[in-house]
């Protein structure tokens, strides 16, 4: 590996490191050792990089500052994260899990899918959204002109809470800053929570989902339009027309053409 290879990379998991600490929590981090490497390392850094392009990560008084736009290493800052992820232990999920379920899809996805918590299928396989409702959600996709891997999908919580039940607020307080780097890093134009239990945790309310769909609310500075999740229609038909109805609006929001009757 080049010699600036590496010390992007040293850059890069330390902006992750500190953002990691902060959603945790952590407001204020303190290095008790010398603080002259880190100056070292950002110097060296300017002499090997380009230009930082816009969505890069700079160093200033020893914090990560992130300035406006798209990164093009998107991709590579998730890898980063899904791999903390996998090693995670914060909570007692970690030990009845087969795989986690980071997410997948494009790391410049202009639309986000985000679910409540993976599936024994998606537990199996580390993906989510691939049993039935996961056959759904893709064919809810190709419907709105997009393919599968135009969108990102991921869940609020990344490991299988037994019998799949709903994740508990204390799972979702330590899984949801996963989940809040990883819109970070995608900057998506618009958000679609999968079900009442993914509408309900992000918005923090009870509101029910049949008055939370069809109207924009926000999350993590992106707007969030809140629709049926896959598996729900599958056992109501009927609920299409809804779910349809919502999907129209996130095309319209980003100027996808809506097919004609």
């Amino acid at each position: 590996m080049r010699r600036d290879e590496i010390l992007s990379e040293k850059l890069a998991r330390l902006k992750l490191q500190l953002e990691t600490l902060k959603l945790h929590g952590h407001q204020y981090v303190e290095f008790s050792g010398n603080n002259n490497w880190i100056a070292k390392l950002r110097d060296e850094a300017s002499v090997f990089a380009p230009a930082p392009p816009a969505g890069s990560t700079k160093l200033k008084d020893n914090v990560a500052v992130v300035t406006p736009g798209k990164s093009s290493s998107g991709s590579g800052e998730l890898d980063l994260i899904a791999q903390e992820v996998k090693s995670c232990e914060l909570c007692p999920l970690a030990k009845s899990r087969t795989n986690t379920v980071f997410g997948v899809g494009d790391a410049k996805a202009r639309l986000m899918f985000i679910g409540e918590a993976p599936g024994r299928d998606e537990d199996l396989k580390g993906e989510p959204f691939v049993g039935r409702a996961g056959a759904l959600l893709t064919r809810m996709i190709k419907g709105m002109g997009l393919e599968r891997g135009d969108v990102y999908i991921a869940n609020i919580i990344k490991c299988r809470p037994p019998k799949n039940r709903n994740p508990e607020p204390v799972e979702v307080d330590n899984c949801e800053p996963y989940l809040k780097r990883q819109i970070n890093i995608i900057k998506p134009e618009i958000i679609c929570a999968l079900g009442a239990v993914s509408a309900q945790t992000l918005l923090k309310t009870k509101t029910p989902i049949s008055k939370l769909r069809g109207r924009l609310h926000q999350y993590q500075g992106a707007p969030l339009l809140p629709t049926f999740h896959p598996a729900y229609l599958l056992r109501n038909p009927s609920a299409k027309t809804e779910a349809w109805s919502d999907l129209q609006m996130i095309m319209k929001k980003l100027g996808l053409k809506i097919p004609d009757k």
